[in-house]
């Protein structure tokens, strides 16, 4: 269905800003070096170095891209409401806008894993590269499930207003306490669940900020961003929970797996910084010049999201395994003198691969029209089978992210199968074509998965 009539340019920058930190963040820290047997290892620069993990904070941007995804998809959803779309339908399209751009990421990472298989590469280095190009999948599981609730969702917040984001974030703390009072065997049963209702704090605070609510007013903001920040202080200060907002091996406790309060307080203060500044920015980005900078990095995200660690492997075949990259120790004062030459490389690369992924992204747009994404739902049992492909494709993301995409050496397939499966049943759910739609189907391929 159509997008709200008015793009928010601010809403744009965030994802721009949002996206940069996240690839320049993973780049910063990404640590190669070779080891005495000719193989490949990557050391973690934040057990390595531990005040490395103070930088965490400014580089955990993820709840910008849930905050301006709840903002654009209740636009998107009250576009459809209004034009007599179906919940399903809207769900479908929404999900096919990261289906679309993850198959077509899979399909040469995991074919270049099973070649490098075939040619007898060493199994453990590629498990680490099914892990490196796996890494950011956490995300896609996540924002799938809470995209196929906002229908829901946004019904309780127009009825309730806030409160239902506040009873969100009081069961997400909940939860956390049940985690640490269980054994390990429940704690990992219920802790998954703060993965959907931490995240969707920022989501629901979206609604409220696109409907015009008190998200809109200077004052909430600044309540947020301050009370989030005392919050994650004191959590961190007198707490049990490490400063670092991103996983590090050997944590006893952690703030990302799954999502800690003080992950929700910093999401909290994260949120109320960007609504914060909200008025501004858009003033300032009312130049259509400064608008159509940042418009196009928020609509490729989903590409550069997806994509921003394979210039690291290229690097690393490139440079370390033939021995040609200067290899200081780790966290020392020529490592980090050659970190601005390293990501320089990288941005060199990866702009090469963009150019490169074009013809993919025609492919997409060609695709996504013949998937047909602003197609109606109807009948009783295309609904189930829009579900039942969610819930694999969530599944099979949620696998990867965790194990990678070849833990053991190689694709496992019963994997690929239920992702390949789950998408087409997310595809075949549709019953007929908006014409009118047309236009909006050809950015499927581009546009962030908001």
């Amino acid at each position: 269905m159509k997008e709200a009539s008015v793009r928010s340019g601010y809403v744009d920058l965030l994802r721009a800003v949002a996206i940069v930190l996240v690839v320049v963040g993973h780049w910063l820290i990404t640590a190669l070096e070779r080891r005495s047997d000719g193989s490949l290892a990557a050391p973690e620069l934040m057990v390595a170095v531990p005040w490395t993990q103070w930088l965490t904070p400014l580089f955990q941007i993820m709840p910008v891209f849930f905050l301006a995804g709840g903002y654009a998809a209740a636009g998107s959803w009250s576009a459809c409401r209004t034009e007599g779309g179906t919940a399903a339908g809207w769900i479908r399209g929404r999900a096919l806008r990261m289906l679309l751009p993850t198959g077509a990421y899979l399909v040469p990472a995991l074919g270049g894993l099973l070649i490098a298989a075939a040619l007898g590469t060493d199994p453990a280095l590629l498990g680490m590269i099914g892990w490196a190009l796996a890494m950011q999948f956490w995300f896609l599981p996540v924002y799938l499930t809470i995209s196929a609730l906002t229908p829901w969702l946004y019904t309780l917040y127009r009825r309730w207003g806030l409160r239902p984001v506040a009873v969100t974030a009081v069961a997400a703390v909940a939860v956390d306490l049940v985690v640490r009072g269980a054994d390990a065997e429940w704690a990992g049963r219920v802790g998954w669940l703060n993965y959907l209702l931490v995240w969707a704090v920022a989501y629901q605070l979206g609604f409220d900020w696109k409907d015009g609510g008190p998200a809109t007013r200077r004052w909430f903001g600044a309540v947020l961003a301050l009370g989030g920040a005392a919050g994650y202080a004191a959590l961190v200060g007198f707490g049990p929970f490490p400063v670092s907002l991103v996983l590090v091996t050997g944590e006893e406790v952690s703030n990302t797996n799954p999502p800690s309060p003080a992950m929700l307080a910093w999401l909290v203060a994260q949120c109320g910084l960007c609504l914060l500044l909200a008025p501004f920015a858009e003033q300032a980005l009312r130049s259509a010049r400064r608008r159509r900078f940042v418009e196009p990095l928020g609509r490729v995200s989903m590409t550069l999201y997806l994509w921003h660690m394979v210039p690291v492997l290229a690097a690393g075949a490139a440079f370390y395994l033939t021995d040609l990259a200067p290899e200081p120790e780790v966290g020392s004062a020529a490592w980090w003198a050659w970190r601005p030459a390293w990501i320089l490389v990288l941005a060199a690369l990866f702009g090469f691969l963009l150019a490169v992924l074009r013809p993919v992204d025609a492919l997409l747009i060609r695709t996504a029209r013949w998937a047909l994404p602003g197609a109606a739902i109807n009948g009783a049992w295309r609904p189930p089978l829009l579900m039942a492909g969610l819930a694999a494709t969530v599944w099979s993301l949620a696998h990867w992210a965790v194990q990678g995409l070849a833990r053991d050496g190689s694709p496992d397939w019963q994997v690929v199968l239920a992702f390949v499966i789950g998408s087409a049943l997310v595809g075949a759910a549709a019953t007929r074509w908006a014409a009118a739609e047309t236009r909006e189907a050809t950015e499927v391929a581009t546009q962030a998965g908001s």
